[in-house]
């Protein structure tokens, strides 16, 4: 019995389609188009409604680039089908967000508003002023651009003050005593 991630084929749901052309195995469907470059120690195969990897090789590289090209066409495939979402939340007095067309504009009190334009197939939504969702085909593009968000204030530890992710605990520190 393998207990290998590389061995279990991916499955293509209906609407979405899968090709390879050389190297490069591309992934279409509803919600938007991601491609991306397999690893030369992968070798892919597409069937009718299922991809599968195998390493070309039994070094540990090439066991673990399979491993790895399977985890992240999964993902490519749940997000043209479904998009993903990461929810930020603004914790401090006077911390807003809002949209300006295609630009997050954050005030988070500092002499000047930060600004961030929303990289193509990225959408950055603000439903309130404390409240900012980015989502996405791409998984690793949404948590990139989670990230560069809070890192305009994270929270710190004394008050919890800044941008945080939704389900983040931040750990409360005790102010020094004389």
């Amino acid at each position: 019995m393998s207990l290998r991630v590389s061995s279990k084929p991916v499955s293509i749901p209906k609407g979405v389609q899968v090709s390879l052309e050389g190297r490069v195995l591309k992934i279409q469907g509803q919600k938007g188009s991601l491609h991306r470059e397999v690893h030369s120690e992968v070798e892919v195969a597409v069937e009718e409604s299922q991809i599968t990897f195998k390493p070309r090789s039994q070094s540990r590289q090439a066991l673990a680039s399979a491993g790895t090209e399977r985890a992240l066409a999964k993902n490519m495939v749940e997000g043209v089908t479904s998009l993903f979402e990461k929810k930020l939340t603004l914790v401090g007095v006077g911390y807003r967000a809002q949209m300006q067309g295609n630009t997050l504009v954050l005030s988070l009190g500092k002499s000047h508003p930060d600004n961030y334009d929303a990289p193509e197939g990225i959408t950055i939504t603000a439903p309130t002023q404390t409240e900012v969702i980015v989502s996405g085909a791409d998984k690793a593009l949404v948590g990139q651009v989670a990230a560069e968000i809070r890192a305009f204030r994270p929270p710190e530890p004394y008050k919890g003050k800044g941008i945080r992710y939704t389900n983040e605990k931040v750990r409360h520190k005790e102010t020094k005593k004389k």
